[in-house]
């Protein structure tokens, strides 16, 4: 664990895929035929958290769903790329345009469509449940499930060995 948390140190761009990370790939079907997501609050409190200490957080999933999107809108996610096939093109369109660094950019996957995005950044991370071909990729395996707390993980340990890491009042992850 020593080793890789060097790994941790210089990440300045989170990039996330949203189900099976922010969710637990569980979805509820209303009949209507709106399908219904369940995130964890304190993933939002740290993505809010990131965003105040000057990181970059970057959503890029294959989801359209506009009740998503305005949650992370909410918590001041500026960059949320939904309805995407290949999510390596979307990111490597990112890096170009804000001149980034792969060793500063932290990706979390769980499916199949994240290991080649996983391949083009410093820190390749997953949840706990994330299929096998990701869990092959991955530097770092989250403890933690998808929707049970991933994100915050890594947030977290990042922030701490940045000291970004302390309480914020006021912060309201239930926007």
């Amino acid at each position: 664990m020593t080793n890789i948390l060097q790994k941790f140190k210089p990440i300045k761009t989170f990039v996330f895929d949203i189900d099976g990370v922010f969710t637990d790939n569980g979805l509820l079907v209303t009949e209507q035929g709106e399908l219904l997501r369940r995130m964890n609050a304190r993933d939002g409190y740290a993505v809010k958290k990131a965003l105040q200490e000057g990181f970059s957080i970057v959503l890029i999933t294959g989801g359209t769903s506009k009740g998503v999107a305005l949650r992370f809108q909410k918590l001041g996610v500026q960059h949320i790329y939904s309805g995407i096939e290949n999510k390596a093109v979307v990111l490597q369109q990112f890096i170009d345009t804000h001149q980034l660094q792969r060793e500063e950019i932290l990706y979390m996957g769980d499916d199949l469509l994240d290991a080649a995005p996983m391949l083009m950044v410093g820190l390749a991370t997953c949840p706990a449940d994330a299929v096998p071909e990701v869990l092959a990729v991955a530097q770092y395996v989250s403890p933690y499930k998808g929707g049970e707390g991933c994100v915050r993980d890594v947030i977290e340990k990042v922030l701490k060995l940045q000291n970004k890491w302390l309480p914020t009042e006021q912060m309201n992850v239930y926007a």
